[in-house]
C-alpha cells in the first residue's frame, strides 16, 4: 500500500508538482489529424492546463493558453489566419510560437509603440505523427515524438478512438501492467454477461515482469500454454509512462486533470494479401461512449468499457493507502517505484526513462512484439479467419463504432459486410483474439 503523500505525489500532474514536472518532459496524444478537416480550432485540457489548439491556414498547428493575454477572451472561439490564431474579441493575432503579431486598434492608434512586441502568450510544441497530434509541456530542447516501430507498418486499416473517462490517468496506467486483470474482468465477466455460457477461461499458472528502454513488458502462462510461446518469451508491454500496446494497438492513457483522463486508442489492422498495396491517406477518429443512453448504465460489452467500470469504480482518485496488493500486483508495484524514482531524477535535474533524441534511432523504435513475423508477413483471404492477430471480426474493444467506419474496415479487409451487431454481449470469439492482451 501507499501512504496519502506518495498517493498524492503519483497523482497530482499539475504544473510544479513532482509528477506533473516528470509527465511534462514527454510527448503526449491529444487528437487526431482529421479532427482539423472539420473544425480550425479546438479547446482541450491536459495536465490541468486549459489550452487552445489550433491549425492555421499555412497547416500549422498551434498550441496556446486559451486565455487571451489581452481581456482574457476565450481563444477556443477565435479564427484562424495564414499564420496563427486571432482572438475574436479584438482581433490579437498569436502565432505558434506564443508571440503577438497584430494588434489591430493599438498599432492604429500607436502606430510606432509596438506594443505588441511586448506581449506573448504560453505557447507549446505540436508535432502530426501517425496519424495522432502530439503535444509537448516541457522545457526545451524536447525530445523526439516515438516513432513506435507499427508507425512505419503499411498494408493495415488504422483507426484512432477517443474517450474522456472521469478517473485519474494512473489507474488506467496500473491496468497496463496487470495481466492477470483479463482472465476475470474480461473473460469470467464476459461469461457472465452471456449467462455463463461458453467454456470457463483458462486460469493464469505464471506470470513475470522485466523492465526495458521504453518501458516494462510483462510475460504469462495460463492453462493449456506451453513455456515456448511468445506470450511467455515476449510478452505485452506497459509503454513509458503512460500507454498499453499489445501489438496491433495503443492505449494511451492522457492526464486531462487529477480527476479526469482522455483515453486514446490507436489500432491497426493488417489487410490480406489481395487487398495489397493498401493505402490509407487518412486515419479516421471516432468518440467512444461510455454509458448506454437507453438505460444510463456503463457499457459493459467491449474490452476497453469493462476496463473504464473498473477504473472508475476505484474512485476518482484511487485510496491506495486501503490496498491490500497481492502477488499479481508485482508489477503495479515495480511500476509505481520506478514512477516515483524517475520523476525525483527530474527534479534533480535529470533526464527521464524512455526519452528519444537520436534521429536515426527514431527512423523506427522496435519493441517487444508478439506475432511480429506474422505481423509483417500478412495472410490470404483465406486464411483471415485464422487465430489471432489475423482473424477478421467486429471490433472488439470500444462500443460505438461508426458504421461508416465499420464498412471502411470491411472494404479493407476485402470482405462483404456482415449485418450489424447489436449491442449485447461481445461473442466469445471476438473476446477471445482480443484476448492476446
Amino acid at each position: 500500500m501507499l501512504s496519502v503523500e506518495q498517493n498524492n505525489t503519483l497523482t497530482e500532474t499539475g504544473r510544479g508538482t513532482l509528477m506533473g514536472e516528470f509527465l511534462r518532459r514527454y510527448w503526449w496524444p491529444v487528437a487526431a489529424e482529421t479532427e482539423f478537416d472539420e473544425k480550425e480550432v479546438k479547446p482541450i485540457r491536459l495536465m490541468g492546463e486549459d489550452l487552445v489548439l489550433y491549425r492555421d491556414k499555412s497547416g500549422t498547428y498551434g498550441l496556446l493558453d486559451r486565455q487571451c493575454p489581452h481581456r482574457r477572451a476565450d481563444l477556443s472561439y477565435g479564427f484562424v489566419e495564414d499564420c496563427g490564431l486571432r482572438c475574436n474579441y479584438h482581433g490579437w493575432l498569436y502565432d505558434q510560437a506564443g508571440r503577438c503579431t497584430a494588434q489591430p486598434y493599438e498599432e492604429t492608434a500607436h502606430p510606432d509603440a509596438h506594443f505588441k512586441d511586448k506581449v506573448t502568450i504560453k505557447a507549446y510544441r505540436v508535432q502530426p505523427l501517425a496519424g495522432l497530434l502530439w503535444a509537448y509541456l516541457g522545457p526545451d530542447p524536447a525530445p523526439l515524438v516515438p516513432n513506435w516501430e507499427p508507425f512505419t507498418w503499411s498494408n493495415g486499416f488504422r483507426q484512432i478512438a477517443f474517450t474522456e473517462v472521469p478517473c485519474n490517468w494512473l489507474q488506467g496506467q496500473e491496468n497496463s501492467i496487470d495481466p492477470v486483470h483479463f482472465e476475470w474482468l474480461h473473460d469470467n465477466w464476459s461469461r457472465q454477461l452471456r449467462g455463463g455460457s461458453g467454456p470457463v477461461p483458462a486460469k493464469h499458472l505464471r506470470i513475470r515482469f522485466e523492465e526495458f528502454d521504453y518501458g516494462f513488458h510483462y510475460q504469462r502462462i495460463r492453462e493449456g500454454q506451453k513455456e515456448g510461446d511468445e506470450l511467455w518469451t515476449i510478452g505485452r508491454t506497459c509503454l513509458w509512462p503512460n500507454c498499453l500496446f499489445t501489438g496491433e494497438h495503443f492505449e494511451w492513457r492522457v492526464p486531462i486533470d487529477d480527476g479526469h483522463m482522455l483515453s486514446v486508442g490507436w489500432f491497426y489492422n493488417r489487410v490480406p494479401h489481395e487487398m495489397e498495396p493498401f493505402v490509407q491517406d487518412k486515419i479516421p477518429y471516432w468518440n467512444a461512449p461510455l454509458t448506454d443512453p437507453a438505460s444510463g448504465r456503463w457499457i459493459s460489452t467491449h474490452v476497453m468499457n469493462q476496463d473504464f467500470i473498473a477504473w472508475v469504480g476505484q474512485g476518482t482518485i484511487s485510496d491506495r493507502q486501503n490496498e491490500h496488493l497481492g502477488e499479481s500486483d508485482r508489477g503495479v508495484i515495480l511500476m509505481r517505484k520506478r514512477m516515483l524514482e524517475e520523476a525525483e531524477l527530474v527534479a534533480q535535474g535529470g533526464e527521464p526513462k524512455a526519452t528519444i533524441r537520436d534521429p536515426q534511432l527514431n527512423q523506427c523504435v522496435r519493441m517487444p512484439i508478439v506475432g511480429r513475423d506474422r505481423l509483417l508477413r500478412g495472410f490470404s483471404l483465406a486464411d483471415s479467419d485464422s487465430a489471432p492477430p489475423f482473424g477478421l471480426r467486429e471490433f472488439p474493444f470500444l462500443a460505438g463504432q461508426p458504421e461508416a467506419i465499420r464498412q471502411a474496415y470491411w472494404h479493407a479487409m476485402g470482405r462483404d459486410i456482415p449485418p450489424a451487431r447489436d449491442n449485447g454481449p461481445v461473442a466469445t470469439r471476438d473476446m477471445a483474439t482480443a484476448a492476446a492482451r
